[in-house]
């Protein structure tokens, strides 16, 4: 811990630097008590991609071995789409981190077998929605449940630049950090 500034030549009392804000709590968000910066702003990031994007209905990351990491909750945005729309794959983020991961896993072994190399992004468009699946650096994976009507393009766009913010970011450390937050909540 340093010792509060002073400034050269003054006997006034220390001056203590400024708190630096939360990210989650600008957007109005709580605050993750006890999450590395790194995991505040992961979760800040997926928290914008949600609001930001129109037609996201809810946002899974997936570890490479299948759990969950961190997840949007589908019935925060209910006010963002009409009634008579599906809230989610049964509305868990659970279930879409479970479909996420499957696709995943389905479209991995469709390219070895293939000889197609690494897969960048899934697309299946439904009647009454589109799920996306986009590959990190680290073997996790992005997922995202969206309405039928979003611009799909924006969407893959938004998530390119999530994983182009988070992949980097996501060590072995931070992946067990997220994990453990999952459990706990």
């Amino acid at each position: 811990m340093t010792a509060p500034m002073r400034t050269p030549g003054s006997s006034a009392e220390p001056v203590k630097p400024a708190p630096v804000p939360d990210p989650a709590s600008a957007s109005g968000e709580p605050i993750a008590y006890g999450l590395s910066s790194e995991a505040k702003n992961l979760h800040w990031l997926l928290t914008n991609l949600v609001e930001e994007v129109p037609g996201i209905l809810s946002v899974a990351v997936v570890s490479s071995d299948g759990l969950l990491l961190l997840s949007s909750d589908p019935v925060r945005n209910a006010e963002r789409r009409p009634a008579s729309r599906p809230t989610g794959p049964r509305g868990s983020s659970a279930d879409l981190a479970t479909i996420v991961s499957g696709l995943g896993s389905l479209t991995l072994g469709a390219a070895r077998l293939m000889d197609g190399g690494s897969v960048k992004q899934t697309v299946v468009a439904m009647a009454e929605g589109s799920l996306f699946v986009m590959a990190i650096s680290d073997g996790s994976l992005l997922g995202v449940h969206a309405t039928p009507d979003c611009d799909m393009t924006v969407v893959a766009y938004h998530m390119a630049l999530f994983v182009g913010r988070a992949g980097h970011v996501l060590t072995p450390e931070l992946r067990s950090e997220l994990r453990q937050s999952m459990e706990d909540a």
